[in-house]
């Protein structure tokens, strides 16, 4: 296997990785999220703005990883 062959499959690796954990990560907060206001609908402005900046800092997770990916393919 050559150099490229090993950046360009670390790449695909540190895109997939990144993206799977947040996605199943997010899906959990916002299932968790939805029950919270079904069970307290008083308290739904506050489980959202949360909700909202969690997500958030879930994706830039992903963007990490997306930038470690782009890194990676410019050493090709």
């Amino acid at each position: 296997m050559t150099t490229s062959t090993l950046i360009a499959f670390a790449a695909a690796l540190a895109i997939a990785l990144s993206t799977i954990a947040p996605a199943i990560g997010q899906g959990m907060t916002a299932k968790a999220a939805m029950e919270s206001i079904a069970r307290q609908p008083d308290a739904a402005k506050d489980i959202r703005s949360t909700l909202i900046i969690s997500m958030a800092l879930m994706e830039a997770l992903t963007i990490y990883g997306l930038l470690i990916a782009f890194m990676l393919v410019s050493k090709i």
